[in-house]
């Protein structure tokens, strides 16, 4: 690393360590909550994403299963007949269908198997979050009440301190001052 870069790292790193020190703690501490609440609904959306997708995936399913028992009461009906090209030309429709909701099938268990996987990490992360965000409100309690000294009452003064004093100011006036 050429001195340069190692100056540039140095100054940047105690320029972060300055603005540490600057930034107020209970800022920091909401914008913390505020982040880890926005990616846990950014994860809820997510989970109802996969939920959406998972059930236009049966319903594809079930469509397509419902155009494949129609094709297949076609075949059914061609063969019963003696119409082989019949049946050859209803089967050309039918592959496809059939192809297309294996896919969809799936689809729709990827999503679902996803969509479960990401919902207890969602929970787990949620879990956790209550437990900070109940650390948060203590630490802010903890931040915004005046310091412990500041709470005491000032000690008590006994009327010979006071006596003390005052004839201290009215014999030596500066020597009283310390």
């Amino acid at each position: 690393m050429r001195l340069s870069e190692r100056l540039s790292l140095w100054m940047k790193a105690d320029a972060h360590g300055v603005l540490d020190q600057i930034e107020e703690r209970p800022l920091l501490i909401r914008q913390h909550l505020r982040e880890a609440e926005t990616e846990l609904a950014r994860k809820r959306a997510e989970v109802e994403a996969l939920q959406a997708e998972e059930t236009r995936s049966r319903e594809e399913v079930a469509r397509l299963r419902a155009a494949m028992e129609s094709l297949d009461e076609d075949v059914n009906l061609a063969l019963a007949n003696g119409k082989e090209e019949l049946a050859r030309f209803a089967l050309r429709k039918w592959l496809p269908l059939a192809r297309a909701a294996e896919a969809a099938e799936r689809r729709g268990q990827e999503r679902a198997t996803t969509r479960q996987r990401l919902a207890e990490r969602l929970e787990v992360q949620e879990d956790a979050f209550r437990v900070l965000k109940e650390r948060a409100r203590a630490e802010l309690a903890a931040c915004e009440a005046p310091p412990a000294e500041e709470l005491a009452p000032a000690p008590a003064v006994r009327e010979e301190e006071v006596d003390l004093e005052l004839l201290r100011r009215r014999t030596g006036g500066a020597e009283s001052a310390r």
